[in-house]
């Protein structure tokens, strides 16, 4: 990144601060014109605190895989999720005036935060699916376009579908994974692919790293699910994430031993099929799925993204789709199962259910809809989500691709990263070949 892209960057961030003065507010409650019996900060922040969590560290340690890019991955990650939090808050706030027709200002409270969180989780699935073959600018830009169209799915589903999508399994994960997969068709350069193959792999230290990232999403994903949920849906919301988490889990450890070579366990499908319950069971995380209908979630999830990452993810880079991250199997895959989940719940689920009132749950069935007819509003959400985060993301791709370079090397960190190399056994052994003979 050059000296006027800085430059233009830090114009960037004073432009936020005047879009921030003319058009957000402190909400009521913040600044104590609101109900003085209610504060939802002591609700809503702990769970804050955990998404925030698994932006920061989830995501930024599970992306430190790769042998020689660790820095860009947290440093990037770090970078991205902060702009994404910023703008989202902006971005999401003029398209849901605009689908509404309520035009006021922006009123930021913890809630608000946590909406910018979930924007920033859907970026970092992007870059998930990008990581190593962009540029930090180039990320910046995208995450900019992707923001505006994040917005106006979101927009779409909950404004005009009333589409209920809990733990973002459609919003964030689908949109976020597909959205990415379709950028880098249009960005990555497979001649350079096959040129720097040696270095899109892990090794022994980085794997662990890695681990590290999977461990937090895992034990916080609840949060992430239940976030905004509230009375007898955030029980619920906590049981089942919980449940299908812990399916997912055991699955991928059971199939990663079945299906893989010489039957041993795969780090990457444990980094990463193991989360994939809490994708999954999303959408109907706060719907009266059962316990045993949350197991049986969490055990498709873990099943389809291992066999995603051993047969699906080959045959994707023959026809120039490359997944760093494999975020189709993580995040792609398992937010359709929780969509459809959430279809099926919609359009099963009675009038009144464990005292919950089911306009509560579903806002659409206050406006006289069925239960199938809200059953029929989720599936539309899902279709849409799949189309605008596929279209947007190849004209993003396309886009970008000629407005900027080409990154000069992929998966090596020292392109844009000043740091003094700790000569260690390995790397005296890759300058000095015979040394492992």
């Amino acid at each position: 990144m050059d000296f006027k892209s800085t430059i233009g960057l830090v114009g960037l961030q004073v432009l936020g601060i005047v879009l921030y003065g003319l058009f957000t507010d402190y909400g009521t409650e913040v600044i104590g014109t609101g109900n003085v019996n209610t504060n939802t900060i002591s609700n809503f922040y702990p769970f804050f605190q955990d998404v925030h969590v698994m932006i920061f560290i989830g995501f930024g340690f599970l992306m430190t895989f790769l042998k020689k890019y660790s820095h860009s991955s947290l440093g990037y990650n770090f970078y991205l999720g902060a702009l994404a939090i910023q703008y989202s808050i902006l971005i999401n706030g003029f398209f849901h005036s605009l689908f509404s027709n309520h035009w006021s200002k922006i009123h930021l409270d913890i809630e608000t935060l946590i909406t910018g969180d979930f924007a920033a989780g859907a970026v970092l699935i992007t870059f998930g699916a990008l990581l190593g073959k962009t540029s930090l600018l180039q990320m910046i830009i995208i995450t900019l376009f992707e923001l505006v169209f994040y917005a106006i799915n979101e927009s779409l589903g909950v404004e005009v579908y009333k589409a209920v999508d809990m733990g973002g399994s459609m919003y964030v994960h689908m949109f976020g994974a597909y959205f990415g997969l379709a950028v880098s068709y249009m960005l990555t350069n497979k001649e350079k692919m096959e040129e720097e193959k040696e270095n899109n792999g892990a090794n022994y230290h980085s794997d662990l790293f890695a681990m590290i990232g999977t461990i937090f999403l895992w034990m916080y994903w609840p949060s992430f699910n239940g976030a905004l949920a509230s009375g007898n849906s955030q029980h619920r919301v906590i049981i089942n994430t919980v449940l299908s988490l812990t399916n997912s889990c055991l699955m991928a450890f059971l199939f990663s031993k079945l299906i893989r070579p010489h039957r041993k366990f795969d780090m990457v499908d444990i980094q990463n099929a193991t989360l994939a319950g809490g994708v999954a069971v999303g959408s109907s995380s706060d719907l009266v799925i059962a316990p045993y209908g949350a197991l049986i979630i969490g055990m498709i999830a873990g099943i389809i993204s291992v066999l995603g990452y051993v047969y699906l993810q080959p045959k994707l880079e023959e026809y120039g789709i490359y997944d760093t991250c494999g975020v189709h199997n993580l995040h792609g895959m398992p937010g359709i199962i929780g969509g459809l989940s959430g279809f099926i719940s919609a359009s099963l689920v009675s009038d009144s259910l464990y005292g919950d009132n089911i306009e509560t749950i579903f806002p659409g069935r206050a406006d006289g809809r069925t239960a199938p007819e809200q059953g029929l509003f989720q599936l539309a959400a899902l279709g849409t989500t799949l189309g605008i985060s596929i279209l947007s993301g190849l004209f993003t791709g396309f886009v970008v691709k000629n407005i900027t370079a080409t990154e000069a090397t992929y998966f090596d960190d020292n392109v844009n990263w000043g740091y003094e190399e700790v000569e260690t056994q390995e790397t005296r052994d890759d300058a000095n070949p015979e040394n492992r003979l």
